[in-house]
């Protein structure tokens, strides 16, 4: 059992955990369709007799009060979802629900939260003020975490500061990345819908060529991520899908155009919402076509409060030692709906490190991503020791 101050870390739940993880990742569920999954995370509560609340049909909420008096009401969140990826991991408790995977380590948030949970529940009498652990469905998918706090998960008692973690693969196993100010972006949507006239490919000059307008839209849009904005200031504009055309010899009339748009400031984001749309437009109005443009607005940055950030490094550094704890130099151009809860409630969000030496690596979201889960106990340490430590 290793000390931490007032509390100790029980050797004994690991094997536990490693366990709990596998059944996880064999049985992911996608976005708030994640009923098995809150089954089975209820189900190790109630073995370990720690009481619970179901909230927005899947999530799951704990809420653990300290006995040691008045402290702050402290809240840790772990996302439960899966995507939809066929998976290619060779891991040998692989998926067996069919085109979906735990791509992107939900499995071992969710593991890691509930570790720290039976510490937290184990060690209360140690504890000053509560602690609110939020087992979050539908991160993979906008709405989850804006349903979650319509549904009051941050009040009653008044949440004061928050915590989550993200399983990172470009740091090495076992290391902690942590950043003051934005960590992540925000992520907006669009589709475009690029109207031109049909004809016959031989007289282009009857027909207003839709595919032609879209390719100019598409070329045209580097004008806002190098001469629009500050240079300092990053912005990514990427079109990932484009659906036009009905036979080679015919003009297309009509072009779909879909993509996604990251932005860290809020001024870049706010100006964006007004300005990409007009000037779409105008493209294709310039070359005799219409577009039609729906800008949807999706996840805000992750904006790390100073104090709770230094708290989490304090605490990662309590556990893992100051070299095992690095400071990021930039901002992922990824989002997290985590970016929801740090607008309501100082936050912090931090990496967790599964890059192994002489192991091949995959990214988020690709099929043959996988981690080591000695990496498990780790996440859960520090996030026990941040509760004690506030």
């Amino acid at each position: 059992m290793e000390e931490f101050n007032n509390w100790k870390w029980d050797d004994a739940l690991n094997e536990q955990l490693f366990n709990i993880r596998k059944h996880l990742h064999q049985y992911p569920e996608l976005s708030f369709k994640e009923y098995e999954t809150s089954r089975y995370i209820q189900d190790c509560l109630k073995k370990w007799g720690i009481p619970f609340k179901v909230i927005c049909d899947t999530g799951v909420v704990v809420d653990i009060t300290g006995e040691a008096g008045d402290g702050p009401n402290i809240s840790l969140r772990a996302d439960i979802d899966a995507l939809p990826v066929t998976e290619e991991s060779g891991v040998e408790f692989s998926s067996k629900n069919k085109g979906i995977m735990h791509a992107c380590g939900h499995d071992g948030h969710t593991t890691i939260l509930l570790g720290a949970v039976y510490h937290i529940w184990k060690f209360k009498s140690f504890l000053k003020g509560m602690v609110r652990c939020i087992f979050q469905p539908g991160e993979e998918a906008l709405g989850a975490a804006e349903k979650m706090i319509k549904a009051g998960v941050l009040l009653q008692p008044e949440i004061n500061n928050m915590v989550a973690l993200h399983l990172w693969p470009k740091l090495p196993l076992g290391t902690v990345g942590i950043k003051t100010g934005e960590i992540t972006a925000a992520s907006d949507d669009f589709k475009i819908e690029v109207k031109g006239k049909s004809g016959h490919a031989a007289r282009p000059h009857e027909g207003t060529d839709a595919i032609s307008i879209a390719s100019e839209i598409i070329d045209s849009l580097e004008y806002f991520t190098s001469k629009w904005k500050d240079p300092v200031d990053p912005l990514v504009i990427h079109v990932g899908q484009m659906h036009g055309g009905t036979a080679k010899n015919v003009i297309a009339d009509q072009v779909i155009l879909e993509g996604t748009i990251r932005s860290i400031s809020k001024d870049t984001r706010d100006r964006l919402g007004v300005e990409f749309p007009a000037f779409v437009e105008n493209i294709a109005k310039d070359f005799g076509g219409k577009a039609i443009v729906d800008y949807r607005r999706g996840l805000p940055a992750i904006i790390n409060d100073p104090i709770t950030t230094d708290k989490v490094d304090k605490a990662a550094k309590a556990v893992l030692g100051e070299n095992q704890v690095k400071e990021l130099n930039s901002v992922s151009m990824g989002s997290d709906d985590f970016g929801f809860f740090a607008e309501k409630v100082p936050s912090c969000y931090f990496r967790l490190g599964v890059l192994e030496e002489n192991e091949e690596s995959f990214d988020l979201h690709h099929p043959k991503f996988k981690f080591n889960e000695e990496v498990i106990p780790i996440g859960a340490k520090i996030l026990t020791q941040y509760v004690f430590d506030r």
